[in-house]
């Protein structure tokens, strides 16, 4: 399996390393990337093919991997359409429709949408992924040897389901490091070094995941076990209840979803 990723941002890197470090050989990987500084550095990096024109770049792929922006979708994929040989084609951007970029490519429906997240960056991403009607069971389980490379993946069998991988794993980092920010300036406020709450919000987080992930009850329950009666835990989560903070992390998590389906909505109509 050839693979060329369009655009050689820090997703397609990690994706690129991943699959590296997986077994693929620097062979079958390439890039497409207009910045000649990104070109040079992707070569350094990885000792991969790297082009600047997408007609040199796509030649002889299996696989093609859309890793630039969102509003760069419309003229790239009028500009792959031509050049395309029945390759499949996955998408790793936030708010394009897979309806979208088969109407872009002219009809080529052999398209796979993937979401993955940050933290993917460091091998521990998750992706969501929905596969468009022209999709078969051989093309699943090459997107899904791509995008494991740096992490999990999970299938949807609805595309609008993208929407809510979105809002909780596309943007959920940012809520887990937000969250973050308020335990470390709350440790400042209480007298600790600012390297002294970090480390202490960091490691709680990691070993709470840990926790989670290797237990079969649910989160709810985990959490009840630390909540004794009377103690600080309680205190501190009857304040949160207090203040509605649930409520409102899962209103901020609504309108993240929202705002998806509306730059569905906008690219949509171009």
């Amino acid at each position: 399996m050839k693979i060329t990723f369009v655009g050689g941002g820090n997703m397609a890197s990690a994706l690129i390393s991943g699959l590296l470090k997986q077994g693929f050989s620097a062979r079958q990987l390439q890039v497409v990337e207009i910045n000649p500084g990104s070109r040079e550095q992707l070569k350094l990096d990885f000792g991969i093919a790297v082009y600047e024109s997408l007609a040199d770049g796509v030649t002889g792929s299996d696989v093609i991997v859309l890793s630039v922006k969102p509003q760069q979708f419309p003229d790239l994929t009028k500009d792959l359409a031509p050049l395309l040989n029945n390759q499949l084609v996955i998408s790793i951007a936030a708010g394009i429709c897979a309806t979208d970029i088969v109407r872009w490519l002219n009809g080529h429906d052999r398209v796979i949408r993937a979401m993955p997240n940050t933290p993917s960056l460091v091998g521990s991403g998750v992706a969501g992924l929905y596969a468009a009607p022209g999709i078969d069971e051989q093309d699943k389980k090459n997107a899904e040897s791509i995008l494991a490379a740096v992490g999990s993946t999970l299938w949807v069998d609805g595309e609008e389901l993208l929407h809510a991988v979105t809002a909780i794993s596309g943007s959920g980092p940012a809520y887990v490091f937000y969250f973050m920010e308020a335990m470390q300036q709350a440790g400042v406020e209480l007298g600790l070094t600012t390297e002294q709450a970090r480390r202490l919000s960091l490691l709680t987080f990691t070993g709470a995941s840990k926790l989670a992930d290797s237990s079969d009850d649910d989160v709810t329950l985990l959490r009840a076990r630390v909540t004794s009666k009377g103690g600080t835990t309680e205190q501190a989560i009857q304040t949160m209840e207090k203040n509605e903070i649930k409520c409102k992390i899962i209103a901020a998590i609504h309108a993240a979803n929202d705002r998806s389906r509306e730059m569905s909505d906008e690219y949509g109509k171009i």
